[in-house]
């Protein structure tokens, strides 16, 4: 099983010219799904057991992170609805009041529905500033299932960091693409050295605009802090 879903053109190439024929590669979704349901299950239970594709080779980000950025909460606790929503993007969900899907949430007054990474959905019923009401949803029918004393909801990607972090992040991958790309150009690569400067400056731009980029597991030893060459 991969990580990931690969296409490529059926247009033939040949290495006596200069023809390069890009990948089009995007996260499966049902693996997606699955990462963020066994990390879930790593934070909340002692009874788990991992089987993992060699996709596990790469990083999921801070582990620290992500619980840090974990929202519990609890009935008749006090929390305002702007505080929640403002957590709800600080954990890279997304706010769309009229299709719910994973990583989205749906306002509708005092009423919360939020679809987590892992296709779980609850609802979260205010009244003034207090938690009135916590309701698991069917995530099909989106049926009440049951009221629940507690919930935690997970973040909507496992690469969470603060603004200056993230500052810090991408400036150490541009200086690292700075010094691979001269060194491409040192060897009269200048194609491969502007595919590289090209690709890296759009996932670069994407992650400062949402936090997130197709294949942004390739940096993971950034948002990690890991030093190079080590494993993750």
């Amino acid at each position: 099983m991969s990580a990931t879903t690969t296409t490529t053109s059926r247009k033939p190439t040949s290495p006596q010219i200069d023809l390069y024929i890009e990948k089009d590669a995007s996260i499966n979704e049902e693996i997606d799904r699955l990462r963020h349901r066994a990390t879930q299950a790593l934070l909340t239970r002692r009874d788990v057991l991992i089987v993992a594709s060699v996709s596990c080779i790469y990083g999921l980000g801070s582990p620290e992170e992500y619980r840090a950025n974990v929202i519990d909460l609890e009935l008749g606790e006090a929390m305002g609805r702007r505080d929640l929503l403002e957590r709800l993007v600080k954990m890279r969900y997304t706010r769309n009041d009229m299709e719910l899907k994973r990583g989205r949430f749906r306002v509708r007054g005092g009423m919360i529905d939020v679809m987590g990474a892992g296709e779980s959905v609850h609802r979260i019923r205010l009244e003034g500033d207090r938690i009135a009401a916590l309701t698991e949803l069917d995530p099909v029918t989106r049926e009440e299932r049951r009221e629940l004393q507690r919930l935690s909801i997970f973040p909507a990607t496992h690469f969470l960091t603060v603004d200056e972090e993230l500052r810090t992040i991408l400036a150490a991958i541009e200086r690292e693409t700075e010094e691979r790309v001269a060194e491409l150009k040192a060897q009269e690569k200048i194609v491969e050295a502007q595919r590289l400067q090209g690709r890296t400056d759009y996932d670069l731009e994407m992650i400062r605009e949402t936090g997130y980029c197709a294949g942004i597991e390739n940096y993971s030893r950034y948002f990690s802090g890991r030093p190079a060459g080590e494993p993750p």
